[in-house]
């Protein structure tokens, strides 16, 4: 990490604390897309958010992100490697509207937006027994553009009562193909049982828990040299991290 970074790093660590998790992805993405205005982030799709923020781990912290996850049948813990460069290189989403044919439906839909998955999740939170189905039809009426059945215009809220589940499936799968990175699952098979877990990867949760490892390491490490040299938080952010180590490391043996 280029050592020019560690205050500007800091201060998106620093405003992440006190938020809670969507919060602190809008943090992470404006740190990721800085010419960005942050009105226009929350319109950007799932995927390319996603995209984003592998791009900006990999700038952070390399290609390479260890994994943990946990059998779920044995509860054996099993680590593997994933690619942050791949990850980042993800097909191009398509902006304008897509469109799925079947069982007399005709529905043109945009990809879900980062603001269409907050607001589908609000909307299912009062109601925790069905809370799931709720954000889905919430989400299903904000994304359609367009649906007809059998010619004639439905209203998008009208939707979730209307649509078969057949149709809602394809709606799925044709959203999962276009934008490929909004949702990573990986089947993890258990080195000691050898069954078969899914694995989803929040990118977001786990960029910001390598963040703040890192900030408090750098804070430490400013305490560390402030109190031994006197010098001041700017200017042991300007050392570069090797530098600051040789001067731990000359602290350690006084």
């Amino acid at each position: 990490m280029a050592h020019t970074e560690a205050a500007r790093l800091l201060a998106v660590w620093e405003e992440g604390l006190s938020g809670a998790a969507a919060d602190r992805a809008l943090t992470l993405h404006r740190a990721a897309r800085p010419d960005t205005g942050p009105g226009e982030l929350p319109r950007v799709p799932v995927g390319e958010r996603e995209a984003d923020l592998y791009a900006f781990r990999r700038a952070l912290f390399g290609d390479r992100m260890q994994v943990l996850t946990e059998c779920a049948a044995c509860a054996e813990v099993m680590e593997f490697d994933l690619d942050a460069g791949e990850l980042a290189a993800r097909p191009a989403r398509p902006r304008e509207p897509l469109r799925v044919t079947a069982d007399g439906w005709e529905i043109d839909f945009r990809l879900p937006a980062v603001a269409d998955i907050e607001a589908a999740a609000r909307h299912g939170l009062p109601a925790p027994d069905d809370g799931a189905a709720a954000a889905g039809d919430a989400l299903l009426a904000a994304c359609v553009v367009t649906a007809r059945r059998d010619g004639e215009e439905i209203p998008a809220e009208r939707l979730p009562a209307l649509l078969p589940g057949t149709v809602r499936a394809k709606l799925a799968e044709a959203a999962e193909q276009a934008d490929p990175a909004a949702e990573i699952t990986l089947d993890i098979a258990c080195p000691e049982c050898g069954v078969t877990t899914p694995a989803e990867l929040d990118i977001a949760s786990y960029l910001w828990t390598e963040l703040d490892a890192w900030a408090r390491d750098v804070l430490l490490d400013v305490h560390l040299l402030a109190s031994a040299y006197g010098w001041s938080e700017p200017e042991i952010l300007a050392l570069s991290p090797t530098r600051r180590r040789y001067y731990l490391e000359l602290c350690a043996d006084v």
